[in-house]
């Protein structure tokens, strides 16, 4: 029996130790195993990248403004639907001579009352004439065609909109990714500078200024993320924020992508594709179908009529008929305002056209203009400011040159470099305008 409590005891024993043992390894590997599988998929999550191209897809899916914008041509279908319909037939009806003072006669027979009872009616409907529903009809198509035109430019101007956004996202992240990587060359720098310090190289003095420079490269970066953030946002707000998730970025890089179309062949395919330009020249042909719709509503309409009555129990059928006769109202003043509207829209059609060629011959000039200074940086200047840093970075270390040329060497690169990012994205801007100017995305 004590054999077998002191068995059963060892047992308890062994069991404690294990547990005691155990569960705590237990736990802090179930609880290291737990947050390396959420850090791991933290670290898998994707991040939503979206193209330029697929930047301006979505807008012209999501974009608020333009959805409302677009609600107009429905709203001018209805009005052509309106325009078409005919005019409702008119009922009308009478019952004359009823007795309501004199009670008594009411069930005489009609020969012995004095006043025989007698009661009316009858259809009437208008027909019009000189093709005023057609003309109508034709007037509301018009000016949805022209809706429909303006809408496309309000698409045009969007897509521009939008790729002008993109570029500065792609430039505040190519401003942050330059200034991370000078803050860290100059922490570099700043690292060694306090080696020679200590080591006596060089005077407190100069330590500090380079301390003190730290702090524009800091300034730098801080500036570029809130830039980045700020344009990220705006973006967003064109494409529509349920278009893209909280988290997203962009796909593309700031690049020089030259065009070689001619000036003479930009122009003519403006003049053959501009939205806002087809929509000035629909205007003429809608304020033409206004002016006919007034000379046909100057045209009097008939209104015939047929009526029956009985009266002294008879029953008889009446025919006639009713025209307005225009002798003062012809409507004299909308045909002569829709005849001046149609000068003015011949007027403004060839302002538009003007102010297409206006558009190009300054998006081409821009874009021209950009394109040499971005040579200009590629063709030498680039690797001679990043020569003439090393140098006197070089020097500097070795003590053969002072700390204020080392600085103006930093600052004159940061920059050139800063600048060569604007160019490009000045570029780049250009080259949008130009696609915005053309209304095609595909440049010949």
């Amino acid at each position: 029996m004590q054999r077998k409590q002191k068995g059963n005891t060892v047992v308890h024993l062994v069991i404690r130790v294990v547990i005691g043992l155990l569960t705590p390894a237990t736990i802090l590997a179930g609880f290291w195993s737990s947050a390396g599988g959420f850090a791991e998929a933290q670290q898998t999550t994707p991040t939503t990248r979206i193209s330029l191209d697929q930047a301006i897809r979505l807008a012209l899916e999501h974009n608020h403004a333009l959805q409302a914008a677009r609600t107009t041509i429905q709203q001018s279908q209805a009005e052509e639907t309106t325009a078409n319909l005919r005019p409702n037939p008119v009922l009308s009806g009478d019952y004359n001579f009823v007795p309501v003072l004199s009670p008594s006669y009411f069930g005489t027979p009609a020969s012995q009352v004095p006043l025989p009872q007698e009661g009316d009616a009858s259809v009437a409907y208008t027909v019009e004439l000189w093709h005023k529903r057609q003309a109508r009809l034709t007037a509301a198509r018009d000016q949805t065609a022209v809706i429909r035109s303006s809408i496309a430019d309000s698409e045009r101007s969007l897509a521009f909109q939008v790729a002008s956004q993109f570029i500065d996202v792609l430039l505040a992240e190519s401003t942050l990714e330059f200034a991370q990587q000078d803050l860290k060359s100059f922490q570099h720098t700043v690292d060694i500078s306090a080696a020679r310090y200590r080591a006596g190289d060089i005077s407190q003095g100069d330590f500090l200024k380079i301390q003190l420079q730290l702090l524009q490269f800091q300034t730098d970066v801080s500036t570029a993320q809130l830039g980045r953030i700020q344009s990220l946002a705006a973006l967003r707000q064109l494409v529509g924020f349920e278009s893209v998730p909280d988290e997203f970025d962009v796909d593309g890089q700031l690049d020089y992508e030259p065009v070689h179309a001619s000036l003479d062949d930009l122009k003519a395919l403006a003049l053959r594709s501009r939205p806002d330009l087809r929509a000035a020249e629909q205007s003429i042909t809608s304020a033409q179908s206004q002016y006919n719709l007034a000379r046909a509503t100057a045209k009097p309409d008939v209104t015939p009529q047929i009526g029956y009555s009985h009266a002294s129990d008879e029953h008889t059928l009446d025919f006639g008929f009713s025209i307005n006769l225009p002798v003062f109202n012809r409507n004299q003043g909308e045909v002569a305002r829709t005849h001046f509207a149609i000068v003015q829209s011949q007027q403004l059609a060839r302002e538009t056209m003007q102010q297409v060629s206006t558009d190009v011959v300054d998006a081409y000039a821009a874009m021209h203009t950009s394109g040499q200074i971005v040579e200009f940086y590629r063709g030498g200047y680039l690797d001679q400011n990043k020569l003439s840093l090393d140098i006197n970075e070089y020097a500097y270390m070795h003590g053969a040159a002072s700390l204020l040329d080392f600085l103006d060497a930093e600052r004159t690169y940061r920059a050139n470099q800063l600048a060569y990012r604007q160019t490009l994205a000045a570029y780049m801007t250009a080259l949008e305008q130009l696609r915005q100017a053309v209304a095609t995305r595909n440049l010949p």
